[in-house]
């Protein structure tokens, strides 16, 4: 598995750069992996980044776009707005978490 030193950690990433053990996840690593997306976290994307970290530990999978709405409660275009160009790709990326199966 390949590794990347992030904020200082030594963590193992998959070709994508998805951390692939999500438990050497923590904020300065989320910090830096935003960063690299050109993001500044705000309190709304910690909001949805906890949220995608809760739902993958209770269900074991990232959740897509309609449980971000319905469960989570963050509206479609909210999501657009904190995370451009693809919001569950980028916050399950900043979030530690794998891959969703849903993006390409």
């Amino acid at each position: 598995m390949p590794q990347k030193v992030i904020a200082g950690q030594t963590v193992e990433v998959d070709a994508e750069g998805y951390l692939t053990r999500p438990e050497q996840w923590n904020r300065a690593v989320g910090e830096a992996l935003a960063q690299e997306l050109g993001l500044t976290l705000t309190d709304a994307h910690w909001k949805v980044v906890e949220f995608l970290q809760r739902d993958f530990q209770e269900r074991g999978s990232v959740p897509g776009m309609r449980r971000l709405n319905k469960v989570g409660g963050f509206a479609t275009k909210d999501l657009y707005a904190l995370f451009p160009d693809g919001p569950i790709k980028k916050g399950a990326l900043i979030a530690g978490l794998p891959k969703p199966a849903s993006c390409v």
